[in-house]
């Protein structure tokens, strides 16, 4: 896109999203690129924004700052942030420029008096109707109010060095094209364009696209299957040893192995006859990203500040042990033997009045679960579906946990759509999961709750949204935010599977093979307790 056609679509891009209301001011440029990069604006169709036009979007808004045929732009600059503290649009920006006093017109007395109760009805119609004199609350707000308001929602600088220090300069996000498949997308792009559809080739847009897969049983007239890559009878056949691929070339059905077919576990029938996808990806697709990399390098942080500023219970950077893990009976092993915890996370199999593809705890068993006696402070993160929602509360009160937070994962598919067919609820397919957070219940001499002082807060939002993938598997993101939370520290996971063990982490479970413990006085525990464990393990 070039600097004029760029001007233009983010003068009209700015009108549509701050008519809309979904922004307000006062908002940082960064702010309002994500929103306009999430929005979607018809002016930017030809060119979907990205997180590097940031630089270009400041010098359109400076620019508007000084004149805009859509109404008026109010900046500050400061510590090179760029922040839009007030807008005017439409009318606003005539009075503001020129507030002239309007002129009363004439008016007939004798004949307002005759006309009555009608010409009240249409002035008080006309008055209702009339535009505010100012567009927002800041309008009437003088100079120096705004800077002190626009002062006030600034992050202070610990809250900007915290940001700053657990920053990712490497994002893993790509988003996918809404037309899917690469044919599909050429083929919009050049309606879009006014391009002749004869001609067969047409560059496609940068994000990720999928390909069909198409098997001897596969019918596309069918659509897409509702679990795509996680449906039982196509678990994505490179990843999935146990299936043996379709032979080249054949059209006779392959038998797949016992509680994978198409309808449910532990049935024998044929594989899923509707659409499913892999990702479509040519080493030329990566040619129009090369630009971002010397971005996102030249972001990195070269000489990260020396402060001690939102380093956990530790208080200074720690070494970070590989992934340790115990394998055991959950409900009869010897906790006391783990010492204390800073964090803990579980993912308990409760019971939710469902066929499940894995054995359940009562919820008496769950309420005599030993979690106090692996926390004198800390927070637990606790995640609950269905029914367990309100017994996980109860749980919480019962360890002697009070629940500060609650954050929500929003399932996606293989395509990043939001899921239609969970395979959990009663009443509605689920998609969503819930992980309670609790922190260990300490009160001062006044009786007010005392929070960790150690823990890092406003860092993350509440939501994720991200991908489904095995049974059980939570989402990467979580353990993420927990870390960034509380750096350093102890942390353990409770009901882990192999795919959960993490460097930094312990994780307890009953599928998770040989013991591997690297913490030397934790190995010299457990050995003294159960001495038949732990032979040949790193910390053995």
């Amino acid at each position: 896109m070039v600097d004029d056609e760029f001007t233009a679509a983010v003068r009209s891009a700015v009108r549509d999203v701050f008519a809309s209301g979904k922004i307000s001011t006062p908002i940082s440029s960064m702010d309002l690129l994500l929103s306009l990069i999430a929005s979607k604006p018809a002016a930017c169709s030809s060119h979907s924004l990205r997180l590097t036009d940031l630089h270009r979007l400041e010098s359109v808004l400076e620019s508007l700052s000084s004149r805009w045929e859509h109404g008026i732009l109010s900046l500050s600059r400061e510590g090179g942030a760029l922040t839009i503290t007030d807008v005017h649009l439409g009318n606003a920006m005539a009075e503001v420029v020129n507030p002239r006093k309007r002129k009363r017109p004439p008016v007939d007395e004798e004949a307002d008096s005759a006309a009555g109760d009608d010409l009240d009805e249409r002035s008080s119609r006309s008055i209702t109707h009339s535009p505010p004199p100012s567009a927002t609350p800041l309008a009437n707000l003088g100079k120096e109010l705004r800077e002190v308001y626009a002062i006030l929602q600034r992050a202070t600088a610990k809250g900007r060095l915290m940001a700053e220090r657990f920053y990712a300069s490497h994002g893993s996000f790509s988003p996918v094209c809404s037309y899917i498949t690469k044919e599909d997308c050429g083929k919009a792009r050049r309606e879009s364009s006014g391009v002749a559809s004869s001609q067969s080739t047409s560059p496609i847009c940068d994000r990720v696209h999928f390909k069909p897969l198409i098997r001897p049983h596969t019918d596309p007239s069918l659509g897409h299957c509702s679990y795509l890559n996680t449906c039982y009878s196509e678990p994505t056949y490179a990843q999935s040893p146990s299936i043996p691929p379709f032979p080249s070339g054949s059209s006779t059905r392959v038998s797949l192995p016992s509680g994978l077919g198409a309808g449910g576990r532990g049935k024998e029938k044929a594989p899923c006859r509707y659409l499913h996808f892999e990702v479509d990806w040519d080493e030329k697709d990566g040619q129009a990203m090369n630009s971002d990399i010397g971005w996102k390098e030249a972001q990195r942080m070269r000489n990260p500040f020396k402060l001690d500023i939102g380093m956990g219970p530790d208080g200074k950077a720690m070494q970070t042990l590989p992934p340790q893990w115990i394998n055991c009976d959950l409900r009869r092993f010897d906790y006391s033997v783990l010492g204390k915890f800073h964090v803990i996370m579980a993912d308990p199999p409760w019971d939710i009045h469902m066929s499940l593809p894995y054995g359940t705890m009562t919820d008496d068993e769950m309420r005599a679960m030993p979690i106090p006696a692996l926390q004198d402070e800390g927070l637990l993160f606790l995640w609950v579906t269905g029914r367990a929602m309100e017994v996980g509360r109860e749980c919480l009160r019962v360890w002697g946990y009070t629940r500060v937070d609650e954050v929500v994962w929003v399932k996606t598919n293989q395509l990043q759509r939001v899921i239609r067919t969970g395979r959990t609820g009663h009443w509605l397919n689920h998609t969503k999961e819930h992980m309670l957070v609790g922190v260990k219940t300490h009160v001062d001499e006044a009786g007010n709750f005392k929070f960790p002082s150690w823990v890092n807060r406003g860092l993350d939002t509440d939501v994720i949204v991200s991908e489904v993938r095995e049974t059980s598997r939570k989402p990467d993101e979580v353990y993420g935010l927990i870390e960034r939370m509380c750096p350093g520290g102890r942390k353990v996971e409770i009901f882990g599977r192999k795919h959960n063990t993490r460097p930094g982490w312990l994780t307890l479970g009953n599928q998770l093979g040989p013991d591997q413990i690297y913490e030397e006085d934790l190995a010299a525990r457990i050995k003294a307790r159960y001495p038949e464990r732990l032979s040949g393990t790193p910390g053995g």
